[in-house]
């Protein structure tokens, strides 16, 4: 027996409008460090994948589509250790994702933001980082709140 949820982003608007906030702040550092679109999609799937969030998944599976990310690219992203399908820069910024994910495993996290400062600029480094906390604090809204994943058509 399943008990309704309460939608926190509905009953503390004021909180959710501040993370929306924040989330838009994110995609302008992500942009100003020459982020592109494709490689943000890819950093918010991989965390939304960790995380488990179903809701998240679905949004950013479409806005990494109309992004120009493919289906084939997404469909392995969570094996990208085990493919040539993703750049160095990519793979940097998608461990260091990872990492900013789960924390408390301190070699994978020192291991991580090595590479991604041999693959990535400063900025870049900082706005992945970013990116991943954003869609961490997402993920948690929806998980908690058992957002639903309804029947729509993908947009391109």
């Amino acid at each position: 027996m399943s008990e309704q949820r309460v939608y926190v982003d509905k009953q503390s608007p004021a909180a959710y409008q501040a993370l929306v906030r924040t989330a838009e702040a994110v995609r302008a550092t992500a942009a100003d460090a020459g982020l592109d679109r494709v490689l943000v999609e890819l950093v918010n799937l991989r965390v939304s994948q960790l995380n488990g969030c179903a809701y998240c998944l679905d949004v950013h599976t479409r806005a990494a589509l109309r992004a120009g990310e493919t289906t084939r690219r997404i469909g392995v992203l969570a094996a990208w250790r085990d493919t040539e399908l993703f750049t160095p820069r990519e793979r940097a910024a998608l461990a260091l994702a990872e990492a900013t994910t789960h924390p408390a495993d301190a070699l994978a996290q020192e291991r991580a933001y090595a590479e991604a400062r041999e693959a990535l600029s400063e900025n870049e480094l900082s706005a992945v980082i970013w990116v991943a906390i954003a869609i961490n604090a997402f993920n948690r809204v929806s998980i908690l709140s058992k957002h639903p994943v309804r029947d729509t058509p993908v947009r391109r």
